[in-house]
């Protein structure tokens, strides 16, 4: 019986790619000369912590970051960077997160979404992770498509496809 599943994982050697190209960046720009940068990766708790000198260097290394991670092929809702920096003395601190696994209130969107749609396919929940089986490829190819259209907000990727 055919079936796939539904993940949203983050690379780990990806992620410090980005971060490392992001740091050779900065370094090279001329509006980043001379000013506080601080970018590191805590591969344990996919944790990025940055110390930049103000708020608008901290924007702009995030958005370098991003878009240097979205090179590296890593989806820009990865990141969460929704929590405000904070001034700490002359320096701003930010803590950026990376979404790595599928949390279980996610887990339970998909699950309501496959089987609202009324397809003939059966999803399960598998600790950080959605399977999908049926009988027809075509009607797991759907769900795919599905997903992709839904508006969930998470980076997925459809893994493990099974003939």
């Amino acid at each position: 019986m055919p079936s796939f599943d539904i993940v949203s994982k983050v690379d780990a050697q990806a992620l410090d790619n980005a971060v490392n190209v992001t740091t050779k960046e900065i370094t090279n720009r001329f509006d980043f000369k001379g000013s506080h940068v601080v970018i590191d990766l805590n591969k344990k708790d996919y944790k990025i912590n940055i110390e930049t000198d103000d708020d608008m260097k901290m924007r702009q290394l995030c958005d370098v970051l991003i878009s240097r991670a979205h090179k590296q092929g890593i989806d820009p809702l990865a990141f969460d960077i929704s929590k405000e920096g904070l001034q700490s003395g002359k320096v701003w601190k930010k803590e950026v997160l990376v979404r790595n696994g599928l949390p279980q209130d996610d887990a339970k969107k998909i699950v309501k979404l496959i089987k609202d749609a009324g397809m003939k396919v059966q999803a399960s929940i598998n600790d950080d992770l959605v399977r999908v089986t049926g009988k027809k490829i075509d009607d797991l190819q759907a769900v795919i498509q599905l997903c992709r259209s839904a508006n969930l907000k998470l980076p997925l990727q459809f893994v493990n496809m099974r003939d």
